[in-house]
């Protein structure tokens, strides 16, 4: 099974800029679409940014969009989220996750990476 690990996550000040990373395990040869998640203490986990493995189309959440960019790199089977302008509702742990060609839904996870924005 593919293993999804995060990294980059960290404290900023608001307005700053984070780079996250997200490397699987394996080939991706069957992967439909990689995306990012987030969850921040007492709430449910929200949709952050979506990709298309194949083509590379994405698409992001409405609280995201013009400030968050994401990204992937079909050679090293990794994902990344460039967060700029960063506002302290940002703060959460950020997942990735994949979900594979005729499946639906988004059956693998990584652990998750805290990012944090101060006011």
């Amino acid at each position: 099974q593919v293993q999804l690990v995060e990294s980059g996550g960290g404290l900023v000040q608001a307005g700053g800029s984070l780079r996250l990373s997200c490397a699987a395990s394996r080939r991706t040869f069957s992967t439909y679409a990689m995306g990012w998640f987030r969850q921040a203490p007492g709430k449910e986990r929200e949709f952050v940014a979506a990709v298309n493995w194949s083509v590379g189309v994405t698409a992001y959440a409405d609280s995201v969009k013009g400030r968050f960019t994401m990204s992937r790199d079909t050679a090293k089977n990794t994902v990344y989220l460039e967060m700029n302008s960063l506002k302290p509702e940002d703060t959460a742990v950020y997942y990735c996750a994949l979900q594979r060609v005729g499946e639906g839904r988004y059956g693998y996870w990584g652990q998750g990476t805290q990012v944090t924005v101060s006011s």
